[in-house]
């Protein structure tokens, strides 16, 4: 069992969860979740053990100095908890790390023990991944679930992708055969500008996030960071012919497939998005520093459970396309079929 003494009661619990790596492109669902623990003080309550899934030759730990004392920082998966205040609270189990190097049956194991001991109700996964879309339209955001009643309910695709996979897709897959209800949101990030960070996409999943679980999140600074970030590109654009030609063939390929939307479920999930920033009782309350009952004894990790481990999933995301010229590596998948 997974005891967590510093953790209360929680009111209707949503884990939402990201990784650095293969599924966070332009470290945009990373940094999603890094501004939802930022803007409601979320506090750590447990970590992985960074020894049973990081190799340290690919994710190197980094040393600092704390008052003239080198401490070391590993690399790792850690959960946090925020409580969403109003006229309905609600809580969130924050789930931060990097995609691990081995072991994933173990780690997904070790994420569904919380979430069990938790109460959790829903898990989100959020993911990033390149794509052939113009910097110049809304960020695409697409939800899948591999669970056929949860796709009918709350109007998600039923993911039918086969193939390679990250831990995005393997997390979803064992969440899905242990019976917990769990949905991956991607966002699509234009392949010729992969570099992080992408306020932009990170801004879209935020919003994409509100629709799904009926919160309203508080943005800070991410409307005027992802204008920088367009006005930016666009100025990089314009010094380069070809790349403003193809980023005009994407933009009209773009608004021809969005045409059939323009007046449709687009335009309702925007005004419902507006109306529940309208109304004040909605707001959230910024967290206080204080939610946990005890953090004095640090982060906890629970004991080692031995349960059967999931079925090996087919996958839940493709490939990434090819970089363009002069572009890093950015292992990111396709977005997920309907």
């Amino acid at each position: 069992m997974i005891e967590l003494e510093g953790v209360p009661e929680l009111i209707d619990p949503v884990m939402v969860a990201a990784f650095e790596g293969w599924n966070d492109a332009g470290d945009a669902a990373s940094g999603a979740v890094a501004h939802l623990d930022r803007e409601w003080k979320g506090e750590v309550f447990a970590a992985l053990d960074a020894e049973d899934y990081y190799d340290f030759q690919v994710n190197r730990p980094t040393v600092w100095l704390d008052n003239g004392v080198r401490k070391i920082t590993w690399p790792t998966t850690r959960l946090s908890v925020v409580r969403i205040g109003g006229a309905k609270p609600r809580d969130l189990v924050l789930v931060r790390g990097i995609e691990p190097s081995m072991r994933w049956r173990s780690f997904c194991n070790e994420i569904l023990g919380f979430a069990h001991e938790l109460g959790v109700e829903m898990v989100v996964i959020l993911g990033a991944l390149l794509g052939d879309t113009p910097h110049t339209r809304p960020v695409p955001v697409s939800g899948v679930t591999s669970d056929a009643d949860l796709a009918r309910t709350m109007d998600l695709e039923e993911t039918k992708y086969e193939g390679p996979t990250g831990i995005v897709g393997v997390l979803q897959e064992a969440c899905t055969h242990a019976g917990v209800p769990a949905v991956s949101l991607w966002a699509a990030v234009p392949h010729y500008v992969s570099q992080p960070p992408n306020p932009k996409a990170t801004l879209a999943l935020l919003n994409r996030l509100e629709d799904l679980i009926g919160i309203r999140i508080p943005l800070g600074e991410l409307h005027e960071d992802a204008r920088a970030w367009q006005l930016g590109v666009d100025q990089l654009a314009a010094e380069d012919s070809e790349v403003a030609e193809y980023v005009q063939t994407l933009e009209e390929a773009r608004d021809t497939a969005d045409l059939p939307e323009a007046s449709g479920d687009a335009i309702a999930r925007e005004f419902e998005r507006y109306l529940r920033r309208r109304d004040p009782s909605a707001a959230p309350e910024p967290g206080d520093g204080s939610y946990l009952r005890d953090t004095s004894g640090g982060m906890a990790r629970p004991p080692k459970r031995k349960p059967e481990p999931p079925p090996e999933p087919s996958g839940e995301e493709p490939q990434p396309p090819a970089a363009a010229a002069g572009e890093s590596e950015d292992k990111t998948p396709e977005p997920p079929e309907a």
